[in-house]
């Protein structure tokens, strides 16, 4: 038939249109993973997220601690277990989250511990009280009510 090789020619374009789209694809996947990677989630105002957390934001000056955060379900719920450390006061630490979560749902229950819906939110911050020079670190734990 005589237009066989225009054929096969359409199919070759198809065919390797298709394979780029997917090269495209993988790499801004593997671009959108960089972050989480890295300990962290990236927000959509380009703030970042506790990992393990959804809503959760890690307060700038703070650096997610790699490897040492734990997330597993449990039957009466999830259990999530982050740390974060940086060069910042203490009392600027439990003022971010005691402004910032109520906004995200949480109602404060205590000194450092937050609960929404069937969850019990508990901020651990140590270190100095001091100057922003010291490294405080904070332990994010959440467990069921």
């Amino acid at each position: 038939m005589g237009f066989e090789p225009d054929v096969k020619a359409s199919i070759g374009r198809v065919v390797v249109s298709a394979l780029a789209t997917v090269a495209v694809f993988c790499v801004v996947a593997v671009a959108g993973l960089a972050p989480a990677m890295a300990g962290t989630e990236e927000g959509e105002a380009g703030g970042a997220f506790v990992a393990g957390f959804e809503d959760l934001p890690l307060m700038p000056g703070l650096i997610q601690v790699a490897d040492a955060g734990v997330v597993f379900d449990t039957p009466a719920g999830r259990i999530v277990e982050a740390y974060a450390e940086g060069a910042v006061a203490s009392a600027d630490v439990a003022a971010f989250y005691a402004r910032t979560l109520p906004q995200l749902g949480w109602r404060r229950v205590d000194a450092g511990e937050y609960r929404r819906e069937d969850e019990l939110l508990r901020l651990e911050i140590s270190g100095s009280d001091g100057p922003a020079e010291t490294t405080v670190t904070v332990r994010f734990y959440l467990s069921p009510d």
